[in-house]
């Protein structure tokens, strides 16, 4: 059982949130409904009142009155547990009692709810046929109250015909509803809304999609008759404090009051980590692979319907193949499948209806599945390789047990040490109701153009008040009027040398009425068919520079990680990286080892929380290793089986017999080996750095220019959620301890800069942003510019953006990069801890890499290509270990 984090009473949040404890009997609820309304509740859910322990879900118990009452409202609530129809029934109650009042419902909007995936939206729009369609039969009546879906897909007659019979709900997307929005006919049909209903809130909020969505609500304030009441849906998020102001936004700098619904740990959670054997280091790889199969199989046939998740694509694929090959009589065609965003529509909808039928005994998949569709008769989820975060795990795993009273069963699968210290502590923390934070992204300066022009091509509107709206999203209430400026120069077209590079003014801006408006006939058009945050990608071609043979392609975000000099494997070759021109990328063949993993772009990063947690462990650990107890102690404090108990044990008890426990980092201490390869001649630095990802390609990215600037020599790096290598020349002494010291808050943020001046990624973010700002028109007059053709135009004006000081687009690809893609602020957390004295940077040498390092160290080796390689490899290292151990004695 997943137990509460935090008393209610201890929590001191904003004064605008609250938390709901008023727990209504059923009679109360009951008597807020309609005579029809309540019929249809009690005939419904009448028969789950044993396991409800009552006619209403414990989110629906306390959402319902809230909403009833006109409070904004958060809820947060496991898969299953009712909390979309808390969010809708006080809504659909309301417009009954409309519908038969002397008012009526006038032929317009009064319900919007947004969902960030169309299979989502479809399924709602499902659901809601049902208790719509009896409560009018009670009524004697047709249905009253209209529901239609409007996304991308919505063929043009029927949205014709929602003009003419528009539905009271109205279920779509964030970028339709800002097309609704600058709809002239469409957007009166909005005054009406009285609720907003976000779905799946978290999966929004801390993207760019999610500023989008608040900018967008924000401008239909503006729309509506009188406010209206803001309805949001999540499962697993944190803080919920931040999330319900992400929902409410402000007015004139006062946060709108929302209460949250916190009933996130209501079902009982059976999770527990799996190893398929003791000892991964000495055991044959195929030996693994083969009781992997047999685990996953045997617990595939144990129950009834499951889904796998795997950390790629190609991981889901692989699974699905070999459980068919290994078991032929039991997984075929009709009642196995895989699932992700690769595969066509046709493909993917065969396979959800076999979940929601039941037919399915097994599916693979990677993310497609995280939300989505009811699967009620799944029973077992099992996760391959470590989510990286707990939010992640608890969604991915509360797929199954689709209802209240079933236990959610879970299982995860480690097959490498790192994850297996990773995932223990994971489900730890998981079984304690810990929840991973989420970044909410701020002051987005492209997702602010595309809105700013929206207003002006309403009607001509003054700058303080479009400044006024924008401020009310929680993502902009910091909005400075200098950034807020800039971005109006860019689209009023007011910088030099715009024009002659092709770069036209969207709006007009007057600077004595200080009011800006549409420019251009077209200027309706452009916007309808170029807003939205979610980039168009594309393959790179990859050709040897020397004679320009194709032997390949790169997908873009595999790219933007490269810097010239690295070594990546295509095919089952070695290539260096040299340059790209637009979409074709330069290399020369190449005898070095890898140094960027295969799954670089794929695999989601491990949570800077859930990375401090796992730095106490090792510190944990550090303290016990020795102590016979604590091989029981892990099997009796952690929910993991024998062979991982063994293979964790194993690892530190050779860490601190090889290095001594200061070789262990945890959050006070960072460890730096020193190991020189004199066999290749390079002097390798392994920071074990164990904060995931994003923070360690930002830190990497900063100690690679400061290398690279002190000893002018070309640095080789690789990153990894547990730490990264530098690596340069033998004969270049590194003074790595002195150059993290010397680093401040401020200093660490222009060096981040500097380091992306030339990169990959700035070019890719540059080419995003700039047509997300409208610069580079994905669509123009029926003419469609594919993303290849997008990154050109990108590249060439690059050198232009990089001359103006200040420009909008630049200055936001810079913003997103450090902020919400490298973790700056967590750096500056660290780095600020190192110049307190609170973090000690231990340097030490090492004969060869610890096995703590082993991971980072065989980066350059972690490649599906080259697995056998790997495992070679880390045997190699392990012998080392022992040899020196042994001597030790």
């Amino acid at each position: 059982m997943i137990a509460k984090r935090k008393n209610k009473a201890e929590h001191s949040g904003p004064p605008s949130i609250s938390y709901a404890t008023l727990r209504y009997t059923d009679e109360e609820i009951l008597g807020l409904f309609r005579p029809s309304v309540r019929k249809w509740w009690v005939d419904t859910f009448g028969p789950q009142r044993q396991v409800n322990k009552g006619y209403f879900t414990p989110p629906q118990r306390l959402a319902i009155p809230l909403i009833h009452e006109g409070k904004n409202v958060l809820i947060c609530s496991p898969t299953g547990s009712g909390k979309t129809l808390s969010a809708f029934t006080a809504i659909i109650n309301e417009l009954f009692l409309l519908g038969n009042s002397e008012e009526g419902l006038e032929n317009s909007v009064y319900c919007i709810y947004i969902s960030p995936l169309k299979s989502l939206a479809n399924d709602i729009h499902k659901n809601l046929e049902e208790p719509l369609t009896t409560i009018s039969k009670y009524y004697g009546e047709e249905v009253l109250i209209r529901h239609a879906i409007r996304h991308g897909d919505t063929a043009s007659d029927e949205r014709s015909s929602m003009l003419r019979k528009t539905p009271h709900i109205l279920n779509t997307t964030p970028e339709t509803l800002a097309i609704l929005l600058n709809s002239p006919k469409f957007s009166e049909k909005l005054r009406t809304v009285r609720w907003v209903i976000v779905d799946e809130i978290h999966s929004m909020a801390d993207t760019k999609r999610g500023v989008f969505l608040s900018l967008c609500l924000e401008r239909l304030e503006e729309v509506v008759k009188a406010p209206f009441v803001r309805i949001g849906c999540s499962a697993t998020v944190e803080p919920l404090d931040k999330i319900a102001q992400f929902l409410g936004g402000n007015v004139d700098g006062v946060d709108r009051e929302v209460a949250i619904v916190d009933t996130r740990f209501v079902r009982d959670y059976e999770l527990k980590l799996l190893c398929p054997v003791p000892d991964l280091i000495n055991t044959p790889p195929q030996e693994v692979n083969r009781r992997l199969y047999e685990m996953i199989h045997e617990l595939v046939q144990e129950h009834n319907n499951t889904l796998i998740f795997t950390n790629t694509r190609s991981g889901a694929e692989r699974i699905l193949y070999h459980l068919r090959k290994a078991y032929p009589e039991f997984y075929n065609e009709e009642n196995s499948g895989c699932h992700h965003g690769s595969l066509g529509k046709e493909g993917r909808l065969g396979i959800e209806d076999m979940l929601k039928s039941g037919k399915a005994k097994v599916v693979t998949t990677s993310t497609s599945l995280e939300l989505g569709i009811d699967m009620p008769y799944l029973d077992m989820v099992i996760q391959v390789g470590s989510p990286k975060s707990v939010s992640a795990l608890l969604q991915r795993i509360g797929r199954a047990g689709h209802r209240l009273g079933q236990t959610v069963k879970g299982r995860v699968i480690a097959l490498d040490r790192d994850e297996l210290i990773e995932c223990a502590v994971m489900l730890k923390k998981a079984q304690e109701g810990f929840i991973d934070a989420v970044h909410i992204p701020e002051n987005c300066l492209d997702v602010l153009a595309q809105h700013v022009y929206g207003m002006a091509i309403n009607e001509p509107i003054d700058l303080e008040k479009a400044k006024k709206i924008v401020r009310r999203s929680y993502c902009y209430r910091s909005l400075s009027d200098e950034d807020f400026m800039s971005a109006i120069r860019y689209l009023a077209g007011g910088l030099p040398g715009m024009e002659e590079k092709g770069i036209y003014g969207k709006i007009w801006y007057d600077e004595e009425t200080h009011k800006i408006g549409r420019r251009g006939k077209l200027a309706r058009m452009i916007y309808y068919t170029n807003i939205g945050v979610i980039p168009d990608e594309f393959k790179c071609d990859v050709i040897t520079r020397g004679d320009h043979v194709w032997v390949g392609s790169l997908d873009e975000q595999y790219l933007e990680k490269l810097q010239k000099g690295d070594v990546f494997v295509l095919g089952g070759k070695f290539y260096e990286f040299l340059y790209r021109r637009g979409s074709k990328v330069y290399v020369d063949p190449s005898t070095s080892r890898p140094t960027v993993p295969s799954w670089y772009s794929e695999r989601l990063p491990l949570s800077f929380d859930l990375a401090l947690h796992v730095l106490d462990f090792k510190e944990q650990m550090a303290k016990r290793t020795g102590d016979r107890s604590t091989y029981k102690w892990l099997l009796e404090s952690y929910p993991i089986d024998e062979n991982s108990a063994a293979s964790i044990y194993q690892l530190f008890d050779e860490q601190v017999r090889y290095a001594g426990t200061e070789s262990i980092s945890t959050r006070k201490r960072l460890v730096i080996e020193e190991h020189l390869d004199r066999e290749h001649y390079r002097r390798y630095y392994y920071f074990h750095s164990l904060y995931g990802r994003p923070f360690n390609d930002g830190l990497s990215r900063i100690m690679a220019y400061i290398v690279s600037r002190e000893k002018t020599s070309n640095v080789a790096l690789s990153v990894s959620d547990h730490g990264f290598f530098l690596s340069v020349p033998l004969s270049k002494k590194l003074d790595v301890a002195s150059y993290l010291k010397s680093l401040n808050e401020g200093l660490a943020k222009e060096l981040l800069r500097y380091s992306l001046e030339e990169s990959q990624l700035l070019k890719r973010m540059f080419r995003i942003n700039a047509t997300r700002s409208l610069m580079i028109l994905r669509n123009y007059k029926g003419h469609q510019k594919s993303a290849r053709r997008q990154q050109v135009s990108a590249d060439m004006l690059l050198s232009y953006a990089h001359r103006l000081e200040g420009f909008a687009v630049l200055e936001e690809a810079y913003r997103e990069i450090i902020e919400d893609k490298l973790e700056i602020g967590h750096i500056q957390e660290v780095v600020r801890g190192i110049k307190r004295g609170e973090i000690e940077i231990k340097l030490i040498s090492v004969e060869s890499p610890s096995p703590l390092a082993f991971g980072i160290a065989t980066l350059s080796a972690s490649d599906v290509v080259l697995a056998e390689d790997k495992a070679s490899l880390l045997k190699e290292f392990h012998k080392r270990v022992m040899e020196k151990i042994g001597k030790g004695k």
